[in-house]
């Protein structure tokens, strides 16, 4: 039974990928599977300690063809690296309608994304061109703060 319940494991992991244009790959497997798990979002370091048997340019590369596919969105949470979270559904990563506020604990570092609180479109001036955005709440979790 574990071999059946692992083959569909696979499968709707290659589903999820196929669904974003993604050519399902053994180490992006592997990637998706990792970050399916995690509850917050996770450095590239941290995901190579998660990801056994991976180099950081394979991963590093991965994560970027899910980002650009609309798998995960990168969030700069003042730290220096930047961390991956996985898109809720629907989303299409883009400015006007997917941004939404993420949340900083400044003693465990944990990031978390929010996505209830959209963050309100910001009128720019005229010629101006929005191509990021970040909302980053730094605070205590409840965890850090007990």
């Amino acid at each position: 039974m574990i071999v059946k319940d692992e083959a569909m494991k696979i499968k709707e992991l290659e589903k999820n990928l196929e669904e974003k244009n993604i050519r399902p790959t053994a180490m992006r497997l592997l990637v998706l599977e990792a970050l399916l798990d995690q509850k917050i979002a996770i450095s590239l370091t941290d995901l190579e300690k998660e990801v056994e048997k991976s180099d950081r340019v394979t991963l590093f590369r991965t994560l970027k063809t899910f980002q650009e596919n609309g798998l995960v969105h990168s969030i700069d949470d003042g730290t220096g690296a930047p961390k991956y979270a996985l898109c809720e559904d629907g989303c299409k990563c883009e400015l006007e309608r997917d941004l939404h506020v993420h949340f900083h604990c400044k003693e465990c570092n944990e990031t978390i994304c929010l996505p209830k609180y959209k963050i309100p479109e910001i009128s720019l001036p005229q010629k101006f061109i929005s191509e990021e955005a970040n909302l980053v709440v730094m605070c205590i979790c409840g965890k850090c703060a007990s």
